[in-house]
């Protein structure tokens, strides 16, 4: 009897664990806009029985790590290609849920005003992370700046521009690092994240991609985690009118919601 009693005790511990496992959910980001937006969601779910906890991350390669190793239920940072690229190189099995929002990637110079004025030779910082890295190139190769053999090839590096005709350099700078850095360079191509972060508009870039960009951030998880109700349900706030409507008052145009009617 003791012994039934002391099963039935254990089930309804394990049972009320597993249900309280399911209304939380960790969310890895990085602070602008992701966080920011994901800090809004929070009372929106918290309306629906879930908790969700906003783990914080400076970086694009340790969030992925984390929602791999099960640290983090969900991610919301990063755009496709990024993602395929990290499931191919690590062997991670993450799986892309909805595009959420787009951040755009500009052309940035403190010692230049104009395009046409910067000097033959200068040295042009790109985010070392390989995507953005070729994103950058694409950007650069879509406004002039340079030829790649290429422009749909989201793989292109260095090697496959075909015409510079300023003979520019190109320096590797971990993304985050970028605003920080662009004093001591010509020019940079920063992610709109990071130049948020730093104080710097999107208006003040020389160029910078539209809404067409196939870099589209999305929410991601872990395979096999994508039918989790409390994932699905984050997924269907994020793309609510109520947060496209603060993403677009929020960042005044600079952070461009993937549901913009």
């Amino acid at each position: 009897m003791i012994k039934a009693f002391f099963a039935l005790v254990c089930c309804i511990i394990f049972s009320y664990n597993l249900f309280a496992k399911d209304l939380i959910i960790k969310v890895g980001a990085t602070p602008v806009p992701a966080a920011e937006i994901l800090e809004f969601v929070k009372p929106l779910l918290k309306e629906q029985g879930i908790t969700l906890v906003v783990q914080g991350f400076t970086d694009y390669i340790t969030p992925d790590v984390a929602l791999n190793d099960g640290s983090s239920d969900a991610n919301l940072y990063q755009h496709k290609p990024f993602l395929d690229k990290i499931n191919k190189d690590r062997g991670f099995q993450l799986v892309a849920m909805k595009p959420i929002y787009i951040v755009p990637l500009g052309f940035y110079s403190k010692k230049y005003r104009s395009l046409d004025s910067i000097a033959s030779g200068s040295v042009i910082a790109l985010p070392n992370d390989p995507t953005n890295y070729s994103r950058a190139l694409i950007l650069l190769n879509d406004n002039g700046v340079i030829k790649l053999s290429d422009p749909n090839n989201l793989d292109a590096t260095e090697f496959d521009i075909v015409e510079n005709k300023k003979n520019l350099k190109f320096k590797q700078v971990e993304a985050a690092m970028l605003p920080k850095i662009l004093d001591g360079v010509d020019g940079a191509v920063i992610n709109a994240n990071y130049a948020l972060q730093a104080g710097m508009s999107l208006k003040e870039a020389f160029f910078y991609e539209n809404n067409k960009s196939a870099y589209v951030n999305i929410l991601a998880t872990k395979k096999g985690n994508e039918n989790n109700p409390s994932i699905l349900k984050l997924q269907e706030v994020l793309l609510s009118d109520k947060v496209r409507d603060f993403i677009l008052k929020k960042y005044s145009g600079e952070i461009i919601p993937a549901s913009s009617k």
